[in-house]
């Protein structure tokens, strides 16, 4: 991917370095923590879920600089801040088109964990987006096990990782997330997850809808990097995790959709370049 010679983004919130205390987790004590973990797992949960749940939806820790604020990865700190510019760039572009203004997100990098109007988040929870503060939470380190565990090399699918997440925040001013929380307190456990894979699918989508646009408007795109993406998506499927982690596939817990789901929709976005085209709440079978 070409990004150094990118804009950086005045969005970025760098509090690499710093601990945290933390107060009441999301639902309060030990159970509000355990749901947030298992919902954020890996890539990028539905927060929106969490605040179903949540009894005080503002932070609750304190937080105290460390002798190491920088925390390291500035390299990657800063390839970050290029690609989350570059979202900025494509979702303003696209949402003038539609006569609207895009209000950009914050982007906190954090190590170990984290503090945010969510609730409380380790980094083994992975990348997220909080609705509530309308801010991206991202420990650098992911990127490696994405790399070592999930297989997943490369840097634009670390970018790949961004747009995901910037996608749930498009969603929020959509209004989609808002419409999608409603909904699954109407409905069983089960048809709650479908709603969530069809979000999660969603963001899959716009993050390739980001990608069309990107390389159309700034030749971002080098040799290889749409196969990392899709590498990145395939790892990352609810049928490869569990299959991994427990040796067993069950459909009806899936909340971020299969490996194939999640290739497919990315390359509907990346292919057509239309919001329109990833309306994955409108199709049978997403």
């Amino acid at each position: 991917m070409k990004w150094k010679k990118g804009r950086r983004s005045d969005n970025v919130e760098d509090r690499r370095g710093q601990k945290v205390s933390p107060g009441m987790a999301v639902g309060g004590g030990g159970l509000g923590f355990l749901v947030l973990a298992l919902l954020v797992a890996v890539l990028g949960g539905d927060p929106t879920v969490l605040l179903q749940q949540a009894t005080a939806p503002g932070p609750s820790g304190t937080s105290q600089p460390s002798a190491n604020p920088g925390g390291g990865n500035d390299e990657l700190a800063d390839f970050v801040s290029v690609v989350l510019a570059d979202t900025e760039d494509t979702w303003q572009s696209l949402f003038q088109a539609g006569g609207s203004t895009y209000q950009a997100p914050n982007l906190v990098l954090f190590s170990d964990q984290v503090d945010s109007a969510c609730g409380f988040a380790q980094s083994a929870m992975g990348p997220f987006y909080c609705p509530a503060d309308q801010k991206v939470y991202i420990d650098l380190s992911f990127y490696e096990d994405l790399k070592t565990r999930h297989q997943a090399p490369g840097d634009f699918a670390q970018a790949y990782v961004i747009a995901h997440e910037v996608g749930h925040h498009v969603q929020n001013l959509l209004g989609v997330s808002g419409q999608v929380h409603q909904l699954k307190q109407q409905v069983s456990e089960v048809e709650a997850n479908q709603l969530s894979v069809r979000l999660e699918l969603q963001a899959d989508c716009f993050a390739g809808v980001w990608a069309h646009h990107a390389d159309k408007a700034r030749d971002i795109l080098e040799a290889g990097d749409v196969e990392e993406a899709l590498n990145a998506a395939s790892a990352i499927g609810d049928d490869r995790l569990q299959q991994e982690a427990r040796g067993r596939v069950a459909p009806d817990s899936f909340t971020h959709g299969s490996s194939a789901q999640r290739v497919r929709w990315f390359q509907q976005g990346m292919q057509t370049g239309s919001v329109n085209q990833c309306n994955t709440f409108a199709v049978d079978n997403p």
